[in-house]
């Protein structure tokens, strides 16, 4: 397990390395986020021991249950990742350093009122719906000044970045026009005094293409731990 998983790691690492040098960046300036998601707690361990800090789950439950899991692995960094319903932000509030799934006011009003004093600030980042697919959770892009501007208000939560999941292509400059989206919004949001430093886009298939749109923030699951058996609707695989 541990040389399977090493190799894979390796094997992205690389990718992000290649795609940073042909688009002249550092590639100290793309993180890694292993999507979890559906995993068992020993393939996050695994990955962890070869030096992997950053874990995205998309499933409240997982989290909690991998959260306790995993509780001795004390340089783990928690990533939320998928819906998030505002019945159940109490436990992501509590566990996740990041939730990278923002769409609603409701849901990280209620992060920030949730969001333990003893702990640093919750990392968020709003999530775009940048192919207007109906069957895709985020907010429009002509939506998202209203929403960071308000979020920038909220105590316990720190607004750090966009996210989009784009929609399913094997055209390159159809998936590169998505993720520009993104790279523009951050733009206009800076010409706001909104300083936004991270951008949460690129998957297994597609990460080369999202880092030459800027990204800083790839969420890989398939090409580090393979195929899942079960997949969640809202998302293709990372």
């Amino acid at each position: 397990m541990m040389a399977t998983i090493f190799t894979a790691l390796q094997g992205v690492q690389e990718r992000i390395a290649d795609a940073c040098l042909r688009n002249h960046r550092e590639s100290s300036g793309v993180v890694l986020l292993a999507v979890s998601k559906t995993f068992p707690s020993s393939d996050i361990r695994a990955l962890y021991l070869t030096g992997q800090r950053n874990f995205g789950e998309n499933y409240v439950q997982e989290l909690i249950e991998k959260h306790a899991a995993l509780s001795d692995c004390k340089a783990l960094v928690w990533h939320f990742i998928g819906p998030l319903q505002s019945n159940k932000t109490r436990s992501v509030a509590e566990l996740a350093d990041w939730v990278h799934s923002i769409d609603r006011l409701k849901v990280v009003e209620r992060l920030s009122a949730q969001r333990p004093e003893h702990l640093p600030d919750l990392n968020v980042c709003i999530q775009i719906n940048v192919s207007g697919e109906v069957s895709k959770s985020g907010i429009s892009p002509d939506e998202c000044l209203e929403l960071a501007s308000k979020i920038c208000q909220l105590p316990r939560i720190k607004l750090r970045g966009l996210m989009c999941i784009p929609e399913a292509s094997r055209d390159a400059v159809h998936l590169a026009s998505q993720f520009k989206i993104l790279r523009n919004l951050q733009s206009q949001l800076m010409s706001h005094d909104i300083t936004l430093d991270v951008l949460s886009m690129g998957m297994s298939s597609d990460l080369e293409i999202a880092i030459s749109e800027g990204s800083t923030l790839v969420r890989i699951g398939t090409a580090l731990f393979g195929s899942r058996t079960t997949k969640p609707s809202d998302t293709p695989p990372n």
